[in-house]
C-alpha cells in the first residue's frame, strides 16, 4: 500500500503541475476515446472517462468503441453500446461508428449516423485493410455526403500509407479526416501529402514526446488536435507532453489553445477548417547526454511493462535511477524530479512480482507504466 500511495500522490502532484500549464481559462476537447472492453484485455469506463474528463477540464471528447469480442457482426452491438454512451453524456461524449469492411460497412455507418453518430473510425491494423481496398470508397463517399469526420488509425501495425490515403482522399473528401497518433506510422510522407491541406488533421496520441516534436516540425499547428487515446493514454501523462512538446516549438497560448480545443471543436461542430500555417520547431536539438540516458533506458522499461513482464530483469529502471544521480550535468533538479518518479516505478514493479491476483498485478504494472512514461515526457522536455 506504500507503494501505491506513493504512486498515486505523484500523479496527483503532476496533476497539479499539468493544469498549472494550461493557459488560464483553456478548455480541453479530446479527440480520441474509446469505451468498452478490446480483446486485448484493456476496458474503457464511461463513468471514469467523465471523472477523468471534468478533473482536467476536458469539455468534449469524440469517443468509440473498442476492439470487442462481441464486434461480429458489424460491430452492431459495440456501435450501439457507443450511442447508448452517448447519450447519458450528451454533452460530454460524442459517439462515432466503428467499421469493419467485411461487414456491411456502409449500412452499419449508415445506421449509426440516423441513431446520433457524429463520426467514422476505422482501424486498418485491427480489421485488416489498407486505404487502397475499394471498399472504403463508399464509406469515404458516405462520409462526405452526410458531412461528418472520419477518424483512422495511423500509428504502429501498419505498411506506409500515406499516399494509397491521399489518393482517396482526392476522390472523396470528408469535412475532415483525423489521422491518429500523429501519423507515425508513415509520418514523413503523411507530411508531404497533407501539410498544409485544410480539412486533414493529426491527433497526438503517441507516447513519445519525441513523435510530437517531429509532427510539430512538418505539420502546421492548425493541423493539430489534442487526443489521449484512453484508456491506453492517461492523464496527466497525456495533457502534459502534448503542452510542453508544443512549449518547445513555440506555440503561443493562441495555438496551444487551438490544439487543446478549438480546432477539434470546430470539427465537431461542422465549422469550416482553418486554413494552416507553416510547421513550427525545431529540426534538431541540443540535449544533455545525462537526459538521452534516461529516456533510452525507460523506453526499454516501457515496452517490458507494456509486454507485462512480471520484473525489471534487465534492471533498466536502475540504470535510469543511476544516470538521474549524476551530477555535474547543471539539471539537478531536472533530474531528481525524474528519479523520485522511478523510485516509486521500481517500488510498483517490485509489487507487481510479488502480487498473485492477476488484475492487482496488472493494475501495478500499469501504474508503473504511467510514471515510466511521465519520467521519460519529463526528460524530453526538461531540456527542450
Amino acid at each position: 500500500m506504500d507503494a501505491i500511495d506513493r504512486a498515486n500522490g505523484l500523479l496527483q502532484l503532476y496533476t497539479e503541475l499539468t493544469l498549472a500549464e494550461l493557459p488560464v481559462g483553456a478548455e480541453v476537447f479530446d479527440a480520441h476515446t474509446h469505451l468498452g472492453e478490446d480483446i486485448d484485455g484493456m476496458v474503457g469506463d464511461r463513468d471514469e472517462l467523465l471523472a477523468i474528463q471534468r478533473a482536467y477540464g476536458i469539455s468534449r471528447s469524440f469517443v468509440f468503441c473498442l476492439d470487442e469480442p462481441d464486434r461480429r457482426p458489424c460491430f452492431t452491438a459495440a456501435n450501439d453500446r457507443t450511442i447508448a454512451h452517448a447519450g447519458a453524456a450528451s454533452a460530454e461524449l460524442l459517439p462515432f461508428v466503428r467499421l469493419d469492411l467485411d461487414e456491411s460497412p456502409v449500412e452499419e455507418a449508415t445506421r449509426c449516423l440516423d441513431l446520433g453518430a457524429r463520426g467514422i473510425k476505422l482501424h486498418p491494423r485491427a480489421q485488416r485493410f489498407l486505404p487502397d481496398d475499394p471498399r472504403l470508397e463508399p464509406v469515404f463517399a458516405l462520409a462526405a455526403e452526410r458531412r461528418v469526420p472520419i477518424l483512422i488509425h495511423g500509428g504502429r501495425g501498419l505498411p506506409p500509407i500515406a499516399n494509397s490515403l491521399a489518393r482517396l482522399l482526392d476522390r472523396h473528401a470528408p469535412p475532415a479526416l483525423i489521422v491518429a497518433h500523429a501519423g507515425i506510422v508513415d509520418l514523413a510522407a503523411m507530411a508531404r501529402n497533407f501539410a498544409g491541406r485544410p480539412g486533414v488533421f493529426f491527433d497526438t496520441s503517441v507516447w513519445s514526446p519525441l513523435d510530437l516534436l517531429d509532427l510539430y516540425r512538418l505539420v502546421p499547428p492548425e493541423q493539430v488536435v489534442y487526443a489521449s487515446d484512453y484508456p491506453y493514454g492517461r492523464q496527466p501523462n497525456s495533457l502534459l507532453m502534448a503542452v510542453r512538446t508544443a512549449r518547445a516549438c513555440g506555440f503561443d497560448d493562441a495555438q496551444v489553445r487551438a490544439l487543446l480545443h478549438d480546432t477539434a471543436a470546430g470539427i465537431a461542430d461542422g465549422l469550416e477548417p482553418p486554413a494552416p500555417g507553416a510547421p513550427q520547431g525545431p529540426t534538431e536539438l541540443s540535449h544533455p547526454v545525462t537526459f538521452l540516458r534516461i529516456h533510452q533506458y525507460l523506453t526499454m522499461a516501457s515496452a517490458m511493462l507494456w509486454l507485462r513482464h512480471s520484473s525489471d530483469t534487465y534492471g533498466v529502471v536502475g540504470l535510469a535511477i543511476n544516470a538521474c544521480d549524476e551530477r555535474s550535468n547543471g539539471h539537478r533538479e531536472q533530474t531528481e524530479q525524474i528519479r523520485e518518479l522511478l523510485v516509486a516505478t521500481r517500488e510498483l514493479w517490485d509489487l507487481a512480482s510479488q502480487t498473485e491476483d492477476d488484475a492487482d498485478r496488472r493494475r501495478a504494472q500499469r501504474g508503473a507504466f504511467r510514471l515510466v512514461h511521465l519520467a521519460s515526457v519529463l526528460a524530453v522536455t526538461h531540456a527542450a
